[in-house]
């Protein structure tokens, strides 16, 4: 059988950018190089994209050579630049592993629905409705899912809580991970931490803490349907969960553990996963998601966020939860790449633009 060429995009212009480099490493490792050939393009902080020879963390100062990925679909592939001559690498399918900005709002999505090339992840409406966590709670609260209540802020608007009540969490509305989050107590600390969260976003979310245990839901799709891995459960010392904002995070939180399988009964557990997988439908997401939630002591499920292209590495809630669940990330992998094939053929319009 012949392998497949497959493109694995990492780095990008956010403020992911390290926790790309380490998913795409992490992927790395656990490619079946008798299945696929793996054409690593990195991407610089500044917007430049490098064909290099793997991602390492100094993949910038290696041997690499200038790439784009045509929107030309008679190409379908890359277009490398090497001296004076450019060639072209035909791709199968492209594994985006860009988290944030650029990566998961349907920005490099639109890119490569216009090269016609197979990829990984959520199309263009379900991650730029899941980057903007306002919009993905009117979609969530119309399906029935119970939200935080919450007021968004946009760049030219006045802070007006209107009805919350301390404490409250203000976020970018548009941003991954922890970045530009702050937990606010009361007035005198509310005005700095919205100009915390516009440093990464405009729209600005205030929200209403909602106390309970944080529980994650990793989501798969195949061929046959969905699969959930083992949920999670976040147990704080202190303070609030702020993901990929840790010194030294393969060593482990300052402040917090997340245990896999969470400790929960096992009826609530199954509840969770449900939850987790209307959520995944209702926000229209394909291939993978990390759906986050909020466990009340009264047993109300609440959304707290949805990640479409979770992290992948060796720390990564993802990967753990789908590996207790008995899927290695190799195995997660030949899933998703799988179904990204197979979906892209039987699109609409495959067969012609097949055979023209």
């Amino acid at each position: 059988m012949d392998k497949l060429n497959i493109a694995i995009l990492f780095g990008g212009a956010s403020e992911e950018h390290p926790v790309s480099v380490k998913s795409a490493q992490e992927v790395a490792r656990h490619l079946d190089l008798e299945q696929y050939e793996p054409f690593f393009v990195g991407i610089t902080t500044s917007g430049e994209w490098k064909l290099c020879e793997g991602p390492a963390a100094d993949w910038e100062s290696g041997d690499c050579r200038t790439a784009s990925l045509s929107p030309d679909r008679g190409v379908h592939g890359l277009l490398v630049q090497q001296d004076d001559r450019i060639t072209t690498i035909h791709l199968d399918a492209v594994l985006p592993l860009l988290h944030g900005t650029l990566g998961e709002d349907g920005a490099i999505q639109g890119l490569l629905e216009l090269s016609g090339i197979p990829y990984v992840g959520c199309d263009i409406p379900s991650s730029a409705l899941c980057m903007d966590k306002s919009l993905a709670y009117l979609v969530v609260r119309s399906a029935g899912i119970a939200t935080p209540t919450f007021r968004t802020l946009t760049a030219d608007g006045q802070i007006d809580l209107d009805g919350l009540s301390y404490p409250v969490f203000v976020k970018p509305a548009r941003s991954g991970s922890s970045f530009g989050v702050s937990r606010v107590d009361d007035d005198a600390a509310l005005a700095a931490a919205v100009h915390d969260a516009r440093q990464y976003d405009s729209k600005v979310l205030i929200e209403q803490a909602v106390a309970g245990s944080e529980i994650g839901c990793a989501v798969l799709e195949h061929d046959l349907g969905l699969i959930v891995g083992e949920v999670d459960q976040v147990r704080l010392s202190h303070g609030f969960f702020r993901i990929h904002q840790e010194r030294a995070p393969e060593a482990g939180s300052e402040n917090s553990a997340v245990v896999v399988p969470a400790d929960i009964p096992d009826e609530t557990r199954v509840l969770m996963q449900e939850k987790a997988k209307a959520i995944y439908r209702a926000l229209g997401c394909r291939g993978l998601a990390r759906v986050d939630m909020f466990l009340t002591d009264d047993g109300e499920v609440v959304l707290n966020e949805v990640n479409t292209l979770p992290g992948l590495t060796s720390y990564s809630r993802y990967p753990r939860m789908m590996a207790a669940a008995g899927l290695s990330l190799g195995a997660v992998i030949d899933l998703l790449v799988s179904f990204a094939v197979r979906r892209a053929a039987a699109a609409p319009g495959a067969l012609e633009e097949a055979a023209g």
